[in-house]
């Protein structure tokens, strides 16, 4: 079975707060790492009532230093909200405080709205060429010999990993262009995945960083003893991008039953064009999802999400998940 990893967005729940999002975070990193899960990644949003990661590479660090051989990294920093140089001074610091266990994914998207985004004092006329250059940019400054005056320290020479994301096939033939791994965020936008990832593959040039193409797909996970408990969990983040995609974004809400065939049309149809990379049920039901999505993609490897609003159902999900994982890898090997 291929590696597993987790995706968190540390959800702040409704009646809590940031501070117990981080907490719930840290703790959730201890036990992946425990669980086998290869890394562990913090996206970058802002303005949003229900997502505490806006400090990124803060937060990262915060994670990163309460673990111990779990890779911690982000998915992603959005690079248009910041210049090259800060961030290879951001990751040059963190890789130095937790060498070999950085990773540095980077988003086109700014990750917010244009008021948020006029906010963080970012050029609003930037064009599409930008986010390519910015890249190249940022990789010279992690080069052992940076080809611009400025050198990012620390920064220079370490060689911090770096991932493209993306939902659509702009991010695939950049990632193939400059032969760095691809993440394709199939967790709520899987329109253009096989054609992102069969493009990406198929035009991959090999690169000092990477010799193959590698592609990780996210996915949502909802695990449970039972599948009626596991729907009835998933409702919350239903519930979330619901009323993100409606403008009325919010703080994570507890689950309602039936809270899928209570919506209206237009919402059923929302849930059910961007949430079909979902596994959602008892144990056996999730592993065969997951292995059919496996199989169908090809991907080498999974980033897990589960929005959950109680912090014990999450580690429950994410252990399921993890045993179903180790289970599947022993019957694989038994089998060779």
């Amino acid at each position: 079975m291929i590696p597993f990893s987790v995706l968190d967005l540390s959800p702040i729940t409704q009646g809590s707060d940031a501070a117990q999002s981080f907490r719930n975070s840290r703790d959730l990193a201890q036990h992946a790492e425990a669980w086998g899960y290869r890394r562990y990644w913090l996206a970058e949003h802002h303005g949003m009532p229900g997502i505490a990661s806006a400090a990124t590479s803060v937060l990262i660090a915060y994670v990163a230093g309460g673990t111990s051989t779990i890779r911690v990294g982000a998915g992603g920093i959005m690079l248009p909200n910041h210049s090259p140089l800060v961030i290879a001074e951001q990751f040059g610091t963190l890789e130095s405080l937790f060498p070999g266990r950085i990773d540095l994914g980077l988003g086109r998207a700014p990750g917010s709205d244009q008021i948020t985004a006029r906010a963080l004092r970012r050029n609003l006329t930037s064009d599409a060429n930008d986010f390519p250059n910015d890249v190249v940019e940022l990789m010279d400054f992690f080069s052992d010999a940076p080809r611009q005056q400025v050198r990012a320290v620390p920064g220079t020479g370490l060689k911090v990993p770096m991932w493209i994301l993306g939902s659509s096939l702009f991010g695939a033939q950049l990632a193939a262009m400059l032969g760095l791994p691809y993440a394709f965020a199939s967790h709520f936008a899987p329109a253009q995945m096989m054609d992102a990832v069969a493009l990406y593959r198929a035009s991959f040039r090999p690169s000092e960083r990477l010799a193959k193409p590698y592609v990780m797909l996210g996915f949502n996970v909802f695990a449970a003893d039972t599948h009626d408990e596991a729907a009835y969990r998933a409702t919350s983040m239903q519930q979330a991008f619901v009323n993100s995609r409606s403008g009325r974004p919010g703080r994570l809400p507890p689950p309602r039953r039936h809270y899928y065939e209570n919506a209206s049309p237009q919402e059923r149809a929302l849930l059910d064009s961007v949430l079909p990379c979902s596994a959602i049920g008892s144990p056996d039901m999730v592993q065969d999802q997951i292995e059919a999505f496996i199989a169908r993609t090809g991907a080498d490897e999974l980033m897990i999400a589960s929005q959950t609003f109680d912090h014990g159902h999450r580690l429950q999900s994410f252990e399921i998940t993890a045993d179903i994982r180790s289970v599947a890898s022993t019957h694989t090997t038994a089998l060779q």
